[in-house]
């Protein structure tokens, strides 16, 4: 697999300036069109603006793309069959040479292995509920027991199990650390209702673990940076509850299973809360963004 870097990131990282890896599924597959193009666009000059650069991932007619040019980017955004790519498909999706956008998984695989250290995303996947029948969990989380990529987050999505995720992250040997608090954050809500035993109060602060992970042979896997939405910004906890109850009774009613879950799932919060967890969502996607630039400028200055 031979991944094609854009000519801005490979002269960065070249230079030893700070680059930050950016997903493309929100693009693709989390916002409608053409919002999610103008905010693909804002996101990347979110990171500009703190001074690195940013590395928007994706894959187009079986090449793996490490930052994406304007062309490139609305592809992503507005061609249809755009396929959702895990790090499992990458294989299949070059040799088939097909055009996808990456999910966490993929976009931190692909991006630690262009060399880049931070990655900026909304919110991880995990383990879902009802594990013990289902025995569904999230890819991202295997991927980043053995991937060295510091991947600054809003937590899970409140639509898994939280606690069982954390376990799993502990049971993998993937380091957690609460970005000035020590609660774990629930992606659309500030606080999930769970502790987290380290807390980073500066992007200084994550370099230092960063450094320490090199230090340790620890690189191996991911440093998670969870950063919470502000509360000002994030979903009601009461109508988040309320609406997460329902979407739950009404995936079970309609017999959704497996990879669509989620997506229902999501889908019904966004529907049944007229668009506020989708405004909590891009507030805490905009937020890691910018903390993730602010991590890659204290990284790149060593």
């Amino acid at each position: 697999m031979v991944l094609v870097v854009s000519e801005e990131v490979r002269e960065a990282l070249g230079s030893g300036r700070p680059v930050v890896a950016l997903e493309s599924t929100i693009i693709a597959h989390g916002l409608p069109r053409p919002r999610n193009l103008r905010v693909a666009r804002e996101l990347e000059e979110a990171v500009r603006g703190e001074g690195a650069v940013p590395a928007t991932v994706a894959v187009l007619d079986g090449r793996p793309l490490i930052g994406l040019d304007k062309a490139q980017l609305e592809r992503v955004a507005n061609e249809d069959g755009i396929r959702k790519l895990g790090h499992r498909d990458l294989p299949l999706a070059v040799a088939a040479r097909a055009s996808g956008a990456t999910t966490v998984s993929a976009t931190a695989r692909l991006a630690a292995l262009a060399g880049i250290r931070v990655f900026a995303t909304g919110g991880l996947g995990g383990v879902h509920r009802e594990w013990t029948v289902t025995q569904d969990e999230s890819a991202d989380l295997g991927l980043l027991a053995r991937t060295g990529i510091t991947v600054v987050c809003a937590g899970v999505k409140s639509i898994l199990d939280v606690p069982a995720t954390l376990q799993r992250l502990e049971t993998l040997g993937v380091a957690v650390a609460g970005y000035r608090t020590d609660r774990f954050p629930g992606f659309y809500l500030s606080d999930s209702g769970h502790p987290v035993d380290w807390t980073l109060r500066s992007p200084e602060e994550v370099a230092a673990v960063m450094r320490a992970q090199d230090a340790l042979g620890a690189a191996r896997s991911a440093l998670i940076v969870a950063n919470p939405v502000p509360e000002a910004d994030q979903l009601d906890p009461e109508l988040h509850a309320r609406v997460l109850d329902e979407a739950l009774t009404a995936c079970a009613e309609r017999g959704v299973t497996g990879q669509a879950v989620t997506p229902f799932l999501l889908d019904y919060l966004v529907r049944h809360t007229d668009g506020a967890s989708l405004s909590a969502n891009l507030a805490a996607v905009r937020g890691n963004v910018r903390l993730g630039a602010r991590i890659a400028t204290a990284w790149a200055r060593g």
